[in-house]
């Protein structure tokens, strides 16, 4: 059971929720990059490795018999804040097209590196089903 939380007066927010109400089976997924399970970076840019990381994300909540509908929480951490902004209409498209059309509360950090020095985003999350 999810339920969206919404403040009554607060305006929508495009791309994540305020908040959600989950109960049931709780699964956390690790950070994700944006490589194969080769080790292979999808490219070079933050757009084709978050299209990659959260496709990892699914292929662990598919190890639960979870989909993105039983998201409850992202965490992205971006290694240029500049560069996330400037690509988040390319990021919209590519969220959409991998996680359809579920916006759990998510944050975006800038962080100063990641473990692997070519990953410019690494997403972890949270699912409840």
């Amino acid at each position: 059971m999810r339920r969206i939380l919404q403040p009554a007066g607060w305006p929508r927010p495009r791309g994540y929720s305020h908040g959600i109400e989950a109960r049931g089976r709780l699964v956390f997924v690790a950070g994700q990059i944006g490589w194969d399970a080769e080790g292979r970076f999808a490219g070079p840019d933050l757009v084709s490795q978050t299209r990659q990381a959260l496709a990892n994300v699914l292929a662990v909540l598919r190890e639960a018999a979870m989909g993105p509908e039983h998201l409850v929480r992202l965490t992205w951490y971006v290694v240029d804040m500049d560069e996330y902004r400037a690509s988040l209409p390319e990021l919209g498209r590519v969220y959409r097209a991998v996680m359809g059309r579920h916006f759990p509360p998510m944050a975006v950090v800038e962080v100063t590196r990641l473990v692997e020095p070519d990953a410019r985003v690494e997403i972890e999350a949270t699912a409840v089903g």
